[in-house]
């Protein structure tokens, strides 16, 4: 299996670049202050913004590898992996990261809010290229933040203030992920995007386990079109059906369930299939490989 660092909590990846803990829900680290520290693939618990000169080369991002521009920002959110897998190299960076927990946002105005930053989604394949300003405005934010964890010990008031900024922070990148959108591919990226978080609206909110995997009758209701016209616009922006674009969706959560550890039937369970070799032929068929043969291909890496 691959080696998967688990930052359930902010202060996780801290601890793996051995970089200072300063709050439990938020973590601000500074790459250029940092000694060498090795790669890691990780399966995010938390919300992050990776504020970097440079990346590494051949980042996994999801089943997905990408290749991220000079001077730019990757966005991730719960339930994502990303990174490269520990091979025991030792890398320096420049930048920030921004770590900060679902718990943070308990209750506030910005968890109502979160789900409509669209650049935290698995479908942005590509990072937030900064302008030179942006750039130096962005990492201003964050070293504010980090001298206020500095000086002051955890309170509401503390918590507000780390919010204010987050917000702020947030529109900066929103402002950034608005510009990278083609205005000729508006239309079809807009419905793409619709369709797509309603499938994780509806897996994060379990309702496979109750009403199995979604169907294209239902996603077209939700999203106000027919059944065959909502087919017709999946096939003009995407080239493929929609029934085919929800079962690679659900095909690559599977993939990364079998890469967190958990088994064929589990994973079955999970995503709402009736019966498991229901699940093993259509992994089958989207992939080329068994479940079985994809977890041995992992395991032999």
């Amino acid at each position: 299996m691959k080696k998967i660092l688990k930052v359930n909590n902010p202060n996780d990846y801290a601890r793996f670049v051995d970089a200072p803990e300063l709050h439990p829900l938020i973590s601000i680290i500074h790459y250029d202050e940092l000694k060498p520290f090795r790669h890691s693939l990780n399966n995010y618990g938390v919300y992050g913004l990776f504020i970097q000169q440079q990346f590494p080369f051949n980042l996994s991002y999801g089943m997905k590898t990408m290749q991220a521009s000079d001077g730019s920002i990757i966005a991730v959110e719960p339930g994502q992996i990303g990174g490269l897998e520990d091979n025991g190299e030792r890398i320096s960076l420049c930048g920030w990261v921004l770590l900060w927990s679902p718990e943070l946002l308990h209750g506030t105005e910005l968890e109502r809010q979160i789900d409509r930053y669209q650049f935290f989604s698995y479908f942005f394949t590509d990072s937030l290229r900064m302008e030179p300003d942006e750039w130096l405005s962005i990492t201003q934010l964050v070293d504010q933040m980090r001298q206020e964890l500095t000086a002051h010990e955890d309170s509401p008031s503390l918590r507000n203030i780390m919010l204010g900024y987050l917000r702020l922070i947030l529109e900066y990148c929103n402002r950034i992920y608005l510009r990278q959108i083609s205005e000729e591919d508006k239309g079809s990226n807009d419905l793409l995007k619709r369709f797509h978080n309603l499938l994780q609206q509806y897996f994060r909110e379990n309702r496979q386990l109750f009403h199995g995997l979604p169907t294209v009758a239902y996603c077209a209701s939700e999203l106000a079109f027919s059944p065959r016209y909502f087919g017709d616009l999946v096939h003009k922006a995407t080239g493929g059906t929609a029934i085919g674009y929800i079962h690679n969706y659900v095909i690559n959560q599977a993939k990364s369930l079998l890469m967190q550890g958990h088994n064929i039937n589990e994973t079955s369970r999970l995503l709402g299939f009736d019966f498991p070799h229901h699940f093993t032929r259509l992994f089958k068929r989207i992939t080329g490989l068994t479940p079985s043969e994809f977890i041995g291909k992992i395991v032999s890496r």
